[in-house]
């Protein structure tokens, strides 16, 4: 899977060009999602797909409230494994039938409050979901080129400083969410030096991302579905800490980041077992910021009331160096935040219009293609 494109990616990056997502490479590959009927992994089946992509699935099953990927149609055209991560022999199984080339390992329990309560199902989700992955890899003997593994920019041990995280600073977490991303970094890296550190193995990394935004997502306990929630109903929003920080961006940008990395892993290049994409610094912003870019937006339908009661405690400062994605792989976000809103309200408005919300999803990807690099 080397190829002498290889090359013209490096030049581009002497040259610091955009490097693009290569088409003729992701048509027909064999790619595997876990977690793929979420919000992200929504997006990024539908990207796959209008590259000619073969996506197979893992899930536990369709999603039982609104999502994208229903709204997509995307169950049309993606090959089903009706798997929890947490069955073992059930995710070896699907990785003998899907026999991918690439596997993205998004499945996850996302939620910081959920894993306050539930603790225990977030470790089994997070952690041990991703040694199932790792281990059903493992038994294919090498069939896998490569594995990228998306954990998040909560994996970051917390220190008290406003200095923007880098892929070398320590791992940690203040709660189970946090600490199961960064222990799944742990099982990574384990399983690279173990496993994976021959020239011909599995090429295998993670993808730590800030926290994306888009149309689509209707998650619970997540700042823009409650907005739109809160908006449909014409009622207040309780929100939690509006004076923290967060680097926020739009799905599609580090989902291109995924792309980049995974196809660089096949090809055989040299790069970092672990790669932060976050937006441009001036796009960390509090969630005060964006409440009040959003009020203009629902032209005074968005209201809302801070909530100080009964909430966990959570870092008020999170922001990510993205230098290495853009240095070793001519990373480029392409949409700033206030583009990601004006774009995410204008999905919603497309979606209560009745608008067939697949195709408003791929014209937005063709947008967002269209649009040059910050």
């Amino acid at each position: 899977m080397r190829g002498g494109s290889a090359a013209v990616r490096r030049r581009l990056r002497e040259d610091n060009a955009p490097v693009q997502i290569d088409p003729d490479f992701w048509r027909r590959r064999r790619v595997l999602i876990t977690g793929h009927t979420g919000f992200k992994g929504a997006w990024l089946s539908l990207w796959l797909r209008s590259l000619g992509a073969d996506v197979s699935g893992l899930a536990q099953g369709p999603p039982i409230r609104l999502s994208l990927y229903q709204q997509a149609r995307l169950a049309e055209e993606v090959h089903e494994h009706p798997v929890d991560v947490r069955d073992g022999a059930g995710v070896a199984r699907a990785m003998l039938e899907a026999a991918p080339e690439v596997v993205i390992h998004m499945a996850a329990q996302p939620m910081v409050r959920r894993s306050l309560r539930e603790p225990a199902l977030t470790y089994e989700v997070n952690v041990m979901g991703t040694v199932n992955v790792l281990e059903a890899v493992r038994a294919l003997g090498g069939g896998v080129a490569a594995v990228l593994v998306v954990t998040s920019d909560k994996c970051y041990a917390q220190n008290g400083s406003q200095a923007p995280f880098r892929e070398g600073d320590p791992l940690g977490g203040g709660d189970p969410y946090s600490s199961s991303k960064a222990a799944a970094e742990l099982v990574v890296a384990a399983y690279r030096s173990s496993y994976f550190s021959s020239a011909t193995s599995t090429a295998l990394a993670t993808a730590r991302a800030g926290n994306v935004i888009g149309g689509g997502d209707w998650g619970e306990d997540r700042l823009l579905p409650d907005v739109e929630r809160a908006v449909a109903a014409g009622r207040p929003l309780a929100v939690r800490n509006p004076d923290a920080v967060r680097p926020w961006q739009h799905v599609l940008n580090p989902l291109g980041g995924y792309l980049q990395l995974a196809e660089g892993l096949c090809r055989g290049e040299p790069l970092p077992p672990a790669v932060n994409f976050g937006p441009p610094p001036e796009d960390a912003r509090p969630v005060r910021w964006i409440l009040q870019r959003l009020e203009e937006l629902w032209e005074g339908r968005l209201q809302w009331v801070a909530d100080v009661e009964g909430n966990p405690p959570e870092a008020m400062w999170l922001e990510l160096d993205s230098g290495i994605a853009r240095e070793r792989l001519g990373w480029r976000p392409r949409w700033d935040l206030d583009r990601a809103l004006r774009e995410i309200v204008s999905w919603h408005r497309a979606h209560r219009a009745g608008e067939d919300m697949r195709r408003y999803s791929l014209l937005q990807l063709e947008c967002f293609l269209a649009s040059p690099p910050l």
